[in-house]
């Protein structure tokens, strides 16, 4: 069934059928049509995790004074103009509003018709409450962040009933950097509102804002390289300059490096670094200066490596042995890779992967350039020819209690594949 299609021309009738659709899988009872896929596989999370269709589950909303904390510290701030220019004007128009939520799945900021604004306060869809999907069903905040793409949740599509009156279309927002989850941009409104268009328009002006962001990390970048570039032409050996998040402004003495691994609280003085070693660390006007000791090798000994999987959108490797431990939160194609890696510990080809990956064994480029990104932060533990983990490293794979749960923004078919029963390696 084409429910956006359907929507447009009778938004009665189809809020009838998704209701029939919607009560006849609660019931375990054969369908009239079949749900949208990204509808009924959030629906079959919701049941495994159990939240209650029937009842609404909300919360404690945040205070005024932590959403207040929250918004000073997102990076999402620097890019509410972009979304309320491409989104406020029409969605005010159209009886609709705007809601952006923060990683966590809770509302930092809601704008828009002043009557739609007010049914929200009814199903609280209100600042600071906690929208994620595992809290209150599939919804058009939580969803999108869990599956990592744009999804429009009709009327009875909404797994909680008291939802059912609503319409949303939301996508979610990327560090262009990495693909690290920052929240999800969502228009909301009554089913007779909504527009078979609206989540194209969502999507667009989400990637507009993604834009805004790379754009801005290329402007730091270029001021902290002015900052460098004297510093570095007094210094000899090896040494770089990196912004607060480990991305290189410029270098000296060995080769460039996109990224550097950096620890989440990272301070002056003599550190080990994963990729580069001991350094001396020094702080820089944006940045820190990183001067490698060129006694001090670049690879370490044996190291424990843990895959932490259990949580979507929380997904991360943490390393700990040699001469220190550290963590990284991992994009969804990364998780996806280090996964497949864990399991095949003999290795896989780039062909390989890209036929676990993509289905496509030709899809290559698109699998060693990932597979290069990941090196940057853990090549002393990767060897290629094939991709593997070190024969040293002890690798652990930390899964969710329920399988069908492993990876559930992935539709790589070497992941679908061991969703039916407990694969760890």
């Amino acid at each position: 069934m084409d429910v956006t299609h359907l929507a447009a021309v009778d938004s009665n009738r189809a809020a009838r059928v998704l209701s029939q659709v919607r009560s006849a899988r609660l019931a375990g009872q054969p369908a009239p049509v079949a749900p949208r896929p990204v509808i009924e596989r959030s629906w079959e999370r919701m049941m495994r995790s159990g939240v209650d269709p029937d009842h609404d589950v909300r919360a404690d909303p945040l205070s005024r004074e932590e959403v207040q904390r929250r918004r000073e510290t997102s990076v999402l701030r620097h890019v509410l103009p972009v979304l309320r220019e491409g989104l406020l004007a029409a969605a005010d128009v159209a009886h609709h509003i705007m809601v952006v939520a923060d990683e966590d799945g809770r509302v930092l900021w809601r704008e828009g018709s002043a009557p739609v604004l007010r049914k929200a306060d009814g199903l609280g869809f209100e600042l600071g409450a906690d929208w994620r999907e595992d809290v209150v069903g599939t919804n058009g905040l939580g969803t999108p962040a869990v599956v990592r793409r744009p999804v429009q949740v009709f009327a009875s599509e909404h797994f909680v009933r008291s939802q059912a009156g609503w319409t949303c279309a939301g996508a979610p927002l990327t560090d262009p950097r990495d693909g690290r989850l920052l929240g999800v941009v969502d228009v909301s409104g009554p089913l007779e509102t909504m527009h078979p268009a609206t989540l194209s328009w969502v999507g667009s002006v989400a990637k507009l804002a993604e834009a805004r962001l790379r754009e801005m990390h290329t402007e730091s970048l270029e001021r902290l390289r002015a900052v460098a570039a004297p510093v570095l032409a007094r210094l000899g050996g090896r040494a770089l300059v990196v912004d607060p998040d480990g991305w290189t402004a410029a270098v000296s003495g060995m080769p460039y490096a996109r990224r550097v691994a950096l620890p989440k609280s990272l301070s002056a003085g003599p550190r080990w670094l994963p990729a580069l070693g001991l350094c001396s660390v020094e702080p820089l006007a944006g940045g820190w200066l990183l001067r490698v000791a060129d006694d001090e090798p670049g690879r370490r000994g044996p190291a424990r490596i843990v895959l932490d999987l259990r949580q979507a959108r929380r997904w991360s490797v943490e390393v700990l042995g040699g001469a220190g431990s550290w963590t990284r939160e991992l994009s969804p194609r990364h998780a996806e890779l280090l996964y497949l890696l864990a399991v095949h510990r003999s290795g896989r080809s780039a062909s390989g992967l890209a036929g676990d990956v993509f289905g496509d064994p030709a899809r290559t480029v698109t699998v060693r350039a990932e597979m290069s990104r990941v090196r940057r932060y853990l090549g002393a533990f990767l060897e290629h020819r094939p991709y593997r983990f070190a024969e040293a490293a002890e690798v652990e794979v930390l899964l969710p209690d329920d399988p069908r749960d492993l990876l559930p923004h992935s539709s790589a078919p070497a992941v679908s594949s061991r969703r039916g029963s407990p694969a760890a390696p």
